[in-house]
């Protein structure tokens, strides 16, 4: 009788568990973007293009590595982002350098460096490119993540320029199918305005008592009390919406700005909610800020603001400027819960070359090429040799046309066309194979 050499079986087993732990995986929250999901990301980037496009947008592309400073400066050096989520180096002469957290400083460093001034008011720019934050990965959260931004530099602080950042980010995320939109919004004020509600919060908080609060609020206070409304912590929730309203506390230019800027929305008839606690992560931001959310989803897909001091944050004089920025990985996630059925990019193709032989194989490769220049697509299983196979393949790619070369054919150098829908074949001289195919396909 048989008996299963079961020490065998466990050594085995654990050979192939040892040898899984081995093999290379990408570092963890960075991710592969496979070829099944390419659709989704083409898609999004075709649209990005399209709605920077029509709105006059040019596209910029800044280094994914950049002075630390600039990021200490701008975004602050109490914020998260700064204190906890910068991957930083250094290098063999002694910089800092920081892979970027996010987008919008690099562009204002290279207005500043390239005297972008220039080109004219107002310059509007978009771009689309990797980040990066040391952080928790969570889903559509990753330490490597792609943000396509907007921004409108130059504007003179006029609230249309918030509303038209406003409504390219949202009809952009419209345009990928994404339904049930609304916007968050609020205005954080001035200098000024937001120096004097300030003191007030600190004033609540002090009197609420400290060790009713988290540890990072509690230091918040001290340094930059703006950010105890953007706390996640559950325990803080309920003291945020007791907090003194921001907009209640706006000056009367901020006020303006703020009142101006949301009749701009209302004339569109966009959706949207006043949220007095939303304040955005970045220190750099002042008077608009917002957010978009799809119902059912508690992260948001895009936000932005106005950001009117980083020129002055980074060495240049005061610009006016807003921008925004979405989430390329969260915009991929929702597609796919929401069961958006996005087409492959690849264009189909209209052939499929058969080779049988040696010979054949080897004249394929200079065939391909003269398919390519006359602009039509075909395709080819240069691995197989079976016609069988090859025919079963082309079908199966519902391509018009198989051409056929095999031995004979390569002596008397013609190729054979055959009509997939009709089966009906006809042979022709391989010199004028392209123009052939050609005509059959008008």
């Amino acid at each position: 009788m048989f008996k299963p050499q079961k020490k065998k079986i466990i050594k085995k087993a654990k050979n192939k568990k040892k040898m899984k732990k081995m093999l290379f995986q990408s570092p963890k929250g960075m991710h592969d973007i496979l070829p099944e999901e390419q659709s989704y990301w083409e898609k999004i980037r075709k649209v990005s293009r399209e709605i920077a496009d029509f709105y006059n947008f040019s596209r910029i592309d800044t280094p994914i590595l950049e002075t630390a400073e600039i990021f200490e400066r701008s975004i602050g050096e109490t914020t998260d982002i700064v204190e906890k989520q910068m991957f930083i180096l250094k290098t063999k002469s002694g910089d800092r350098l920081a892979l970027r957290p996010e987008g919008t400083a690099p562009i204002i460093r290279a207005y500043l460096q390239h005297g972008l001034s220039r080109t004219g008011h107002p310059l509007k720019l978009y771009y689309n490119g990797p980040m990066f934050r040391y952080e928790k990965p969570q889903a559509g959260r990753y330490r490597q993540f792609n943000q396509i931004g907007f921004e409108i530099i130059g504007s003179d602080d006029d609230p249309i320029f918030d509303a038209q950042i406003i409504l390219v980010t949202y009809q952009l995320i419209k345009e990928l199918k994404i339904k049930d939109l609304t916007i968050q919004i609020n205005s954080i004020g001035c200098k000024n305005c937001r120096s004097t509600y300030q003191k007030k919060l600190q004033n609540y908080y002090n009197k609420l008592g400290l060790n009713k609060i988290c540890k990072d609020c509690q230091r918040r206070l001290m340094i930059n009390p703006l950010r105890l409304l953007d706390c996640k912590d559950k325990n803080c929730e309920e003291f945020k919406e007791q907090a003194p309203i921001i907009l209640d506390n706006l000056c009367n230019s901020c006020n303006n700005h703020f009142k101006v800027t949301l009749e701009f929305i209302d004339e569109l008839k966009l959706p949207y909610n006043l949220n007095p606690t939303l304040v955005r992560g970045l220190d750099y931001y002042n008077k608009t800020v917002f957010e978009i959310f799809t119902e059912g989803v508690e992260v948001a897909i895009a936000s932005g603001g106005r950001y009117d001091y980083l020129t002055e944050m980074l060495g240049g004089r005061k610009i006016a400027a807003v921008g925004s920025g979405l989430g390329i990985e969260r915009i991929v996630e929702l597609m796919k819960d929401r069961e958006i059925v996005v087409p492959p990019a690849k264009s189909k193709p209209k052939a499929f070359l058969i080779h049988i032989g040696e010979p054949a194989k080897k004249q394929s490769l200079g065939l391909i090429e003269e398919f390519r220049k006359g602009g039509i697509k075909i395709i080819e299983s240069l691995g197989r040799d079976s016609l069988k196979s090859q025919l079963r393949i082309a079908d199966k790619e519902k391509v018009f046309f198989a051409l056929i070369l095999g031995q004979k054919e390569v002596f008397e150098e013609s190729i054979i066309i055959r009509d997939m829908r009709s089966g009906a074949q006809e042979t022709v001289p391989i010199r004028k194979a392209v123009e052939e195919v050609k005509r059959r396909l008008k």
